[in-house]
């Protein structure tokens, strides 16, 4: 969601290159069968009007080459005059989803949509000149593999008594609204993209905001109902739903730890195929201030002050491309440090075995 117009194109900070997703593989291999078959049969519908509106854009599948060739578009101003792009069909669904919307009193417009491959890597150019090559790759998704690049991904914000509320920390504080917009997204093709507790299926936090076209109604009740990601749907992620297992903390509060978790989930998930079966919170003993002065010796610049340990048990695919991780294995009890300052999230400093 754009928050300014940098913030916008700067997604989910999960850092350091990472690992891994599912488990419960033979409670989804029967429907996942069909599941493909359904996906494989919408697909080829969804592909009559020029482009596939059932297209996967994320960290591991990169935007068609043609598909900017093809796409078609409209621009309109929302109403705090900013200018947005949003793929033809797509902006029809959702200025009929609004005017559905505000019968019932809820207010919504558009934030963002479309963001061409050629303005991400403009973003990328400048935040590398300005922070260098590092920062740049943890801050700015790469170019071609934003969904927004579609044009079929729209960030939504809220109107409240005649207000714009668009900053992600006020527009959390509405969960009824966003209840009620949600529950009329599939009747006119749309579906919420990014799911509380999926994010090592799709590589970014819970967003209420962020609506997928899907130009298929039946298809978009179809994921909601069953309660699965778009990647789960299209047959890209055949495990289960992960154990996610938080402990008993004195330092750390609950919430605290699922950031602290998330930001590891988030870059499981750019590893392809990998299938996390559980990750779950080391304890408080392996906090020491030995273990925070080494890190803050690898990391002198960063002056962290808290440090917390996650264990990871994954399962590779056949092939892990250009990777350290081994083909076809379970590694069980991967390490995994996170650390972070007074005022800053946390951070992945390292990981492996």
């Amino acid at each position: 969601m754009k928050k300014s117009f940098l913030i916008s194109i700067i997604l989910c900070l999960c850092v350091i290159a990472a690992v891994f997703a599912g488990c419960n593989k033979t409670e989804n291999q029967s429907s996942s069968s069909a599941a493909e078959t359904t996906a494989a049969n919408t697909a080829d519908e969804a592909k009559s009007g020029g482009i596939d509106y059932m297209v996967l854009v994320n960290k591991t599948h990169k935007l068609p080459d043609d598909w900017e060739e093809k796409l078609e578009t409209v621009n309109m101003t929302n109403s705090i005059g900013d200018d947005v792009e949003v793929e033809k069909k797509a902006y029809d669904a959702y200025l009929k989803l609004k005017a559905d919307l505000e019968k019932e009193g809820v207010y919504v417009d558009l934030d963002s949509a479309r963001r061409s491959v050629a303005d991400q890597q403009r973003i990328m150019n400048e935040f590398t000149e300005q922070y260098g090559k590092e920062y740049a790759l943890k801050t700015v998704a790469t170019p071609g593999y934003s969904e927004h690049h579609t044009g079929l991904a729209l960030d939504l914000y809220l109107i409240i008594n005649g207000k714009d509320v668009t900053e992600n920390e006020d527009m959390v504080k509405y969960p009824e609204i966003w209840s009620k917009i949600h529950a009329k997204l599939a009747d006119y093709g749309f579906i919420l993209r990014y799911l509380e507790g999926r994010e090592y299926i799709t590589g970014y936090g819970y967003e209420p905001w962020h609506i997928r076209y899907l130009d298929n109604s039946g298809t978009a009740k179809e994921i909601t109902q069953n309660d699965i990601t778009l990647e789960e749907y299209l047959g890209a992620y055949k495990g289960g739903k992960a154990d996610i297992d938080y402990g008993t903390s004195k330092l750390y509060t609950e919430d605290d730890l699922k950031a602290a978790a998330i930001q590891v989930e988030c870059k499981f998930a750019s590893l392809d195929g990998c299938e996390l079966q559980s990750l779950k919170y080391a304890g408080d003993d392996a906090v020491t201030d030995e273990k925070l002065n080494e890190i803050n010796k690898q990391n002198p610049e960063a002056k962290y002050t808290k440090i917390a340990k996650f264990l990871m048990d994954f399962h590779t695919p056949e092939k892990t491309g250009d990777t350290a991780l081994e083909p076809n294995r379970d590694y069980t009890g991967y390490q995994w440090w996170l650390a972070r300052t007074d005022k800053d999230g946390w951070e992945i400093v390292s990981y492996g075995e």
